[in-house]
């Protein structure tokens, strides 16, 4: 279960929406605590790819965000990214590239703006997609 509150749900659509036509991304950081993940941080990253199909997160960026959580004790719980015009899923490329089994994977889905979709997955080796039940509080 990840859990994360109502701020940073706004902070990640808000994001999103203003990378908008293109796919916008960033990290979570947090902490595990009977089993359950929860967002402490989010890292809010620019797209260098510019594009609204795929997304590459500005290395300098990753690096001061990933710095950021182990001066706050926090771990990666993983990254998100919008599609601006897709599902709330995993594409062939999203799977391809999920390198780490470890973390969740957040897809906010901006096909319908009156309606956004934002689920966590979990993606194995195998590149088998569970989702992964999400709480905003």
């Amino acid at each position: 279960m990840l859990v994360m509150t109502k701020a940073d749900y706004e902070k990640i659509l808000e994001h999103c929406k203003k990378g908008l036509p293109n796919e916008s991304c960033g990290l979570i950081g947090g902490v595990v605590e009977d089993g359950k993940r929860y967002i402490k941080k989010v890292y809010l990253l620019t797209n260098i790819d510019a594009s609204n199909e795929h997304f590459s997160m500005d290395p300098k960026e990753q690096l001061a965000a990933v710095k950021d959580m182990r001066a706050n004790g926090y771990q990666l719980l993983g990254n998100f990214h919008s599609h601006p015009e897709s599902p709330s899923r995993p594409s062939e490329e999203d799977k391809r590239l999920a390198y780490d089994s470890k973390v969740n994977y957040l897809i906010l889905s901006l096909m319908d703006l009156e309606n956004p979709v934002l689920n966590a997955f979990h993606i194995d080796e195998e590149k088998n997609v569970t989702r992964e039940e999400l709480v905003i509080e």
